[in-house]
């Protein structure tokens, strides 16, 4: 067995399964809909696919030695994370001044079209992971340590970084099923406010950090 690989992939998966903005948008989104969830943690992987890509190609440590550069991509995700946070409390509002308003003959509004509500997901996902500015920097340190001595550096990162992806392929589709299993706990109306906006919350806290904060170096 390769105990460097084996090792590795507790790390990945440690880092892949850390609470984060992913992690907030996936649930949040999973809240609304299988579909949406769904396309939210496939998002997520296409955004891991990218860093891990540039990883490999050595494009990271350009980003990470240009100062100007690097914060470019720090404001852009944390604005992105911002706006995500702002709007979970904006329809956490919403909801509310829609309960309240509603007869209780009334049926709630249709859900979105399927296939919309599947690309604003994904888009929302793999936006959140591929502008997040911490991730160059983490991909950069961390695959050439699990590069044997000896060996050619290209083949095996490149088995390291599918390896990440597809434990974000593993972890964030079965967050969503989770939370869709429990959807009929989960989507009673107080549940459901109190957990959007808990990500509201979580991802305005997360977004202002990057916008304010110092250079993540």
């Amino acid at each position: 067995m390769d105990a460097q690989l084996i090792a590795f992939t507790g790390i990945a998966a440690g880092m892949v399964a850390l609470p984060g903005a992913d992690f907030a948008v996936v649930v949040r989104n999973a809240l609304a809909s299988r579909t949406a969830g769904l396309a939210t943690a496939f998002g997520v992987a296409g955004g891991l696919l990218v860093h891990t890509a540039l990883a490999v190609a050595g494009l990271a440590a350009v980003l990470v030695t240009m100062p100007v550069l690097f914060r470019t991509v720090q404001l852009l995700g944390g604005a992105y994370v911002l706006y995500l946070g702002i709007s979970a409390l904006y329809a956490v509002r919403r909801r509310v001044s829609e309960e309240s308003s509603r007869t209780p003959d009334q049926v709630p509004p249709e859900e979105s079209k399927e296939a919309k509500e599947f690309g604003r997901a994904l888009r929302q996902g793999f936006l959140t992971n591929a502008l997040n500015p911490k991730a160059p920097v983490l991909f950069l340190s961390l695959l050439p340590q699990f590069v044997p001595d000896g060996q050619p550096p290209l083949p095996r990162t490149l088995v390291l970084a599918a390896l990440v992806v597809a434990l974000a392929l593993i972890w964030f589709p079965a967050v969503a099923l989770l939370v869709d299993r429990l959807g009929r706990w989960l989507r009673r109306p107080r549940t459901a406010r109190a957990i959007e906006g808990g990500s509201g919350v979580a991802l305005t806290g997360l977004g202002l950090a990057l916008v304010t904060g110092p250079l993540l170096r």
